[in-house]
């Protein structure tokens, strides 16, 4: 069969990325804010290069425990919005084919599988989403794989976060020279979806500059006076457990929260501990769509002890709670609320000397960074409102530590440990 032209549709920023032919360089990255494109249109190019030629690409990210976690959903949307492309494509629930050429996609997550990643061969593509959240040593033991063949690339897409992350030293600090490396936003996509829009101006008015600015136009996240944990948070790997598999004397906990998902919000869960003046998140579990009597096997999937110990939820679905003590999680109830609960919690996760999140938390590191104030803006102003976003992790910590939290009526906090 012979290929004839065709003509794909990209953000004018995105075609100059992948406008030279594969292995022209090595590095194409690209990064920025929601909206922008970026993922749409890598997994766009993938999907042409390998119709054209068989090719073997690596679909990457750091955490991934499912093939819903993955870059497969990119490329089955960019395949299926071309009817010239889904012609020539077997899109199975876990796998990706060209029958033309007899190109595959294979879809890994980093974290955990380093020797999974180095047993791989034949590599020609290696697209990395979710950069940002890459460390070094996943980023040497994944370079020391990839470019094997004469014309391997690797492509990165990430929303920057800190200056200096492994992502920005490696993509845009210290570009190499076989790199092409673009910013690229909302404004710069003339496909932004209208729906997107809603979300940006509404956003826009509800989060401080600095997380609107982050979020959307791609800025690192710098710290915020409207940062509702600002100050508090810190990304380090720890095990409460000893070699014998026991909880370390002076550890405190679990204790398991739940917070479930309305329309496109996300049910969550998390597994918190507490040593000394430290509270620490050791686990999470996140997901949007998530049906309820799949609920109890995603949670022990991700949180292995949830099932043996007391798991608070949002009293606000009991039919959930019911249901869920029935399927799988015997232990769960319903988190008792008082008028100003949620700013005695917000109190009491500050009065922590620190809240240590694990790396393997992803969503919740997010989350604690982003969670803001509303903030005044004519004045600038910080105001006593919480903006209703980005709470989800944080609100099911809140839940699971409920017990510990004395409410604002009895006039002050108390840890009753």
């Amino acid at each position: 069969m012979t290929l004839t032209k065709a003509r794909i549709l990209l953000p004018p920023k995105v075609a100059r990325v992948y406008a030279k032919p594969r292995g022209a360089v090595r590095y194409r990255g690209l990064h920025g804010g929601r909206g922008s494109g970026k993922s749409q249109g890598a997994a766009k190019v993938a999907a042409v290069w390998a119709m054209s030629e068989r090719i073997r690409v690596l679909c990457a990210r750091e955490y991934q425990t499912s093939i819903k976690e993955s870059f497969h959903m990119e490329l089955k949307a960019a395949i299926e919005a071309e009817p010239w492309l889904a012609a020539h494509y077997n899109v199975g629930v876990d796998y990706l084919r060209c029958s033309r050429t007899g190109s595959e996609f294979i879809f890994r997550g980093l974290r955990h599988n380093s020797q999974s990643i180095k047993s791989l061969a034949k590599i020609d593509l290696t697209i990395v989403e979710e950069a940002e959240d890459v460390p070094e040593a996943s980023w040497l033991a994944l370079e020391a794989t990839v470019f094997r063949q004469p014309k391997s690339e690797l492509w990165a897409i990430w929303n920057p976060r800190r200056k200096g992350s492994p992502v920005d030293l490696r993509m845009r600090q210290n570009p190499p020279d076989s790199a092409i490396v673009q910013e690229v936003n909302w404004r710069d996509n003339p496909f932004f979806p209208k729906g997107l829009q809603e979300l940006r101006r509404r956003q826009r008015e509800l989060l401080d500059p600095a997380t609107y600015a982050h979020v959307w136009e791609g800025a690192y996240l710098e710290n915020s006076d409207a940062q509702v944990l600002a100050g508090k948070v810190r990304v380090a790997s720890f095990d409460p457990f000893d070699d014998q598999g026991e909880i370390k004397p002076d550890w405190k906990g679990p204790y398991f929260g739940m917070d479930f998902g309305f329309a496109k919000d996300p049910t969550t869960a998390v597994e918190v501990w507490i040593h000394g003046d430290r509270l620490h998140i050791r686990r999470e579990a996140y997901k949007v769509g998530l049906e309820l009597d799949a609920t109890a096997k995603f949670m022990l999937d991700r949180i292995p002890l949830i099932d043996r110990y007391a798991v608070r939820a949002d009293s606000a679905r009991p039919e959930s709670i019911s249901y869920l003590s029935r399927h799988g999680l015997p232990r769960i109830e319903g988190v008792k609320k008082w008028p100003g609960s949620v700013e005695d919690g917000i109190q009491f996760l500050r009065s922590f000397a620190e809240i240590v999140i694990h790396p393997d938390c992803p969503k919740t590191i997010d989350e604690a960074t982003l969670y803001s104030y509303k903030v005044d803006k004519d004045t600038g102003d910080v105001l006593p409102t919480i903006v209703d976003a980005f709470n989800h992790c944080i609100d099911a910590v809140r839940y699971a530590i409920t017990p510990l939290i004395k409410g604002r009526n009895a006039g002050k906090m108390v840890i009753r440990i």
